[in-house]
Formats: structure tokens, sequence, C-alpha cells
């Protein structure tokens, strides 16, 4: 998918929604399991109940995984499901040297179809080319994130200059994408450092997980990361998948996504986006 594809989506839906398929077997609702697929089946009622207000889906691959080659299955199944004019992001954090990313990048793009997918900048620039290499395709390289540990590295304070270590990441990754190519994963539980990110990254898009059930609010997002372009994605999973563990599961999650969507909405006329 292309970057203009993409804001044309955010722009007809009125919407920055991502929605989280971080679809559990344990926490789904029972009465799916007597189905023969019952991830497949929960995954594609929350996709007929969010499409017209979701412009991305991000599946974990963990929770897929997990289950082996059935839960491979339940995720291809997914992605044929998927609309396909909806961005897909695969939320897999690969990165390693150049020869497996290289084939990471064909599993994921050519294999499965996904429009993108998460890398860890660890290893540097010839981990992450490999997926830079095919056409309309993204990288969402992780830049800072919202979990505890973070703070373990991300923050660190580097030797030469001021910078911070998830600030370098950011100036020295832009040499190796564009604007049409590269996004980053970026955690609403940090909202002012949102901010110090957009400064040096004012046109990227940013992949922003952490609003709702881990306490992120939608609105410092919108006020420190948004740009002319939008230039966000936001990301709800359990507050959205997991609103209800009945057989109203996918009505309660439209109502969900239907509320964070009518936010959005607001937001983005208010900043004459849309």
């Amino acid at each position: 998918m292309t970057r203009q594809e993409l804001i044309h989506q955010i722009k007809s839906k009125k919407s920055f929604l991502c929605v989280g398929l971080d679809s559990d077997i344990t926490k789904i609702p029972k009465h799916l399991l007597e189905f023969e697929d019952p991830i497949f089946e929960f995954n594609k009622a929350i996709i007929d109940a969010t499409k017209d207000v979701a412009v991305a889906y991000k599946p974990n691959l963990a929770f897929y995984e997990s289950l082996g080659s059935e839960g491979l299955k339940s995720l291809e199944k997914t992605m044929e499901y998927i609309p396909s004019e909806i961005f897909t992001i695969a939320d897999a954090k690969r990165g390693d040297i150049g020869n497996t990313s290289k084939l990471y990048a064909r599993a994921f793009f050519d294999n499965m179809n996904f429009d993108s997918i998460t890398v860890a900048p660890y290893m540097g620039h010839d981990s992450v080319a490999p997926f830079l290499e095919f056409d309309n395709k993204w990288v969402i390289l992780l830049a800072l994130t919202s979990n505890e540990g973070a703070l373990d590295f991300q923050f660190l304070q580097l030797d030469v200059g001021k910078n911070k270590l998830h600030e370098k990441v950011l100036q020295k990754s832009q040499e190796w994408g564009t604007t049409e190519n590269m996004m980053y994963v970026v955690g609403a539980t940090r909202g002012e450092s949102i901010g110090k990110v957009r400064k040096l990254i004012p046109e990227h898009f940013l992949l922003v997980p952490g609003v709702g059930s881990q306490g992120g609010s939608l609105e410092d997002v919108a006020k420190y990361g948004l740009n002319m372009d939008c230039g966000l994605l936001v990301n709800s999973s359990r507050g959205i998948i997991y609103a209800s563990d009945g057989e109203d599961f996918a009505d309660k999650a439209k109502e969900s996504a239907t509320e964070l969507q009518k936010q959005m909405a607001h937001i983005l006329s208010e900043a004459n986006i849309i």
C-alpha cells in the first residue's frame, strides 16, 4: 500500500484506528471453541464489526505462533479475509542479519502479503535494509516503546552529544528509508516524548500502541503527534476485541471501535485534515 492510499483511507473513514488482532485462545468467547478454527471465527467477526472504521489491522504474531501450524493457518485465513484496501501490520518485531531478514521479508511480504512489519533496529542498517527492498511495503521501526523496560536502554544518554538512544535511532534510520516506506513505533503512554519524536521526524507516520487499556490518551497522542497528513495510526487491541467475552462480543467491539472513530473524526476535523 502506498502512503497516498493510506492517507485516502484515513480521510474517507475519518479515522486513524488500527485494531490489534491479539487473538488469545484463552480469552476469546467460549462458544467459539465449538468451531473448527476458533481464532479465525473470532477474527472474522471482529473484522466484520470494525472494518468500516478501521484503517489498519495488526495481528501480533506471538498469538498465532504459540498455537503452532494451526495458528499460522488461522493467520493465513485472517489475512485473506481482511479487505484489500485496509493496511495490514505484521507485529512480528523481527531483526536479524541480512540473509535472515531477507527471508523474513519474503515470508511476510510475499507469502502472507502483509503491507508492513515491525522491525527491531538494534542490529543496524543491514538487518533492516532487506525489508525496504519491496515495493509498496513498509518497515515499522521500534523507536520508543511504552513498556516499563523501555527505560533500561531507550532513554540512555549517549556519551557523544546530547541524544538519547531512541533519538539516535530516529536520526540514523532516516538514512535507510523514506516517508514512503518507513514508520516508527512510539508508545502512547509517553505523551510529551511523542512531541520530541515528532520534531525529529515531522513527516513520517507513527504507529502508536497503548491507547485505552494501557493508559495512553488519544488526546495527548493527537496533540503531540498529529501532522498535516494525520501521520498517526493509533492501535487499540484489548479495549476493542475483548470489550465483551459473551456472544455479543462483536457488537461490543463495534461500539468500542466506533466510539474511538468518533473521537478521531473530531480530532481530524479540528486539525482541518478532513
